[in-house]
């Protein structure tokens, strides 16, 4: 097992550690495929229910004293008609990129933006002061995007080897 020993400034001060290269990306690759599943589950739960719509959480599902509770009463009104489509393929779409390793940087920026959305929508937490599962879940897709976890096993190795990328670098950043 490759181990490489890493150093960066964080936070203003050298840090030094050891890691495994193989660890990493079985960690890497795990995390991918798990938080994609989650989003692609909760996604093609709403798709194949057939009446699903984001109205009731919106209407009712909101705690009191939401410091956005108008904004949420407004897209459950006059924007309804676009919030459950992007809802329902938003996670279905975005979790199957991730599973799939496609537009790893792309879905994971989105997926993030949705939970924060949903992270929002959960205020005041109940059960926490600022961070819930919707935050862990922005941080780790933080994570797959940066370290670019599309190309452990996953079409973006693949995609990011053609000339078609190689000739227009900038779509890298939407790859990885």
């Amino acid at each position: 097992m490759a181990t490489n020993e890493m150093e960066a400034e964080l936070f203003g001060r050298e840090a030094r550690f050891q890691y495994s290269e193989t660890w990493v990306g079985y960690s890497l690759l795990t995390l991918r495929v798990v938080m994609g599943w989650v989003l692609f589950y909760a996604g093609i739960d709403t798709v194949l229910a057939g009446d699903w719509s984001a109205e009731g959480f919106l209407l009712h599902g909101i705690p009191e004293g939401n410091p956005f509770g108008g904004v949420w009463a407004t897209m459950a009104g006059e924007w309804l008609w676009l919030i459950d489509p992007l809802v329902m393929a938003g996670l279905t779409l975005t979790g199957l990129g991730l599973v799939l390793g496609a537009f790893v940087r792309w879905n994971a920026f989105w997926a993030a933006v949705m939970m924060l959305f949903f992270w929002a929508a959960s205020l005041p937490l109940e059960h926490a002061i600022i961070i819930d599962d919707h935050v862990v879940y922005a941080l780790i897709l933080f994570g797959l995007g940066a370290f670019g976890a599309g190309r452990i096993f996953g079409l973006d190795q693949y995609v990011e080897d053609t000339g078609f990328v190689r000739n227009n670098e900038w779509l890298k950043l939407l790859l990885g």
